[in-house]
């Protein structure tokens, strides 16, 4: 029973990806409107379309479970199940025309992730995961590389200016510690996708609301990585927005230990 239901949630949430890959292809690089919002990020025509769309679909398929969506807020719900959606998780790699973005849909369940895509639409590329199952990219398995030192790490974050003087230096500490002449900067969840094909091998980042990392748990745990805080504690839909992802759970200590030093 849990099983089918897991089927139709995973069904519901490609049909997701795939309206809102209808609203966004259009506008790639063409003209559309923007703006700014109140906390001076900005929006476009292409996400407010995409999520309209998404959000009509799990209105009329599971009409009790509730919303939460990057750019129209949250929906309550009677079912104790919450869909988590970012329809362009990278609005600033869109607007220049950098097909390095995603969509982002999630799937909670009292609290935690349970499903999760990350939605290329340019590249008509596709991570899906899902609790208990393997991350399959485009329809086939992938898994995380193994890193056996901290020194030998490619590591990526979206961007120096999302840190701010205390997180940045903790990071930098991180930072020395890895092969940080292959530092990846830019890239928001697509990182998180390279992460889990085996590309990359940490993700660090902070101020990360929960529409930005739901839908990349079950995606990088089901590839064979893992996810936490800066703690190292699991993350859930009350975490503070510090999230690291690693491809080898093995380094998760060595993670944790190079970020306590600012130094």
């Amino acid at each position: 029973m849990a099983s089918a239901r897991l089927d139709a949630e995973l069904a519901l949430a490609n049909r997701l990806a795939d309206a809102a890959r209808a609203a966004i292809v259009p506008l790639f690089r063409s003209a559309y409107g923007s703006e700014r919002k109140a906390d001076r990020s900005p929006v476009t025509e292409a996400d407010r379309a995409a999520e309209e769309a998404m959000r009509r679909l799990i209105k009329s398929e599971f009409p009790r479970d509730a919303i939460h969506g990057e750019e129209f807020g949250a929906e309550p719900g009677t079912s104790g199940r919450t869909w988590v959606l970012d329809p362009i998780d990278g609005t600033t790699a869109f607007m220049a025309g950098r097909p390095i973005f995603g969509t982002l849909i999630a799937l909670v369940q009292e609290g935690w992730p349970v499903l999760g895509i990350i939605d290329q639409a340019i590249l008509q590329e596709r991570w899906v995961g899902a609790a208990g199952r393997a991350t399959t990219f485009n329809g086939t398995e992938v898994r995380t590389r193994p890193c056996r030192t901290l020194a030998e790490a490619t590591i990526a974050t979206t961007g120096p200016h999302y840190f701010d003087d205390h997180d940045g230096a903790h990071f930098m500490g991180l930072a020395a510690k890895t092969d940080h002449k292959r530092m990846v900067m830019g890239g928001d969840c697509y990182n998180y996708a390279m992460l889990a094909a085996g590309h990359i091998d940490i993700v660090c980042e902070a101020n990360l609301k929960l529409h930005d990392y739901a839908a990349l748990i079950p995606v990088v745990e089901g590839a064979g990585g893992t996810m936490a805080d800066w703690n190292g504690d699991p993350l859930h839909a009350a975490s503070d927005g510090h999230v690291l992802a690693l491809g080898d759970p093995a380094r998760l200590d060595d993670v944790i230990e190079a970020l306590a030093c600012n130094h």
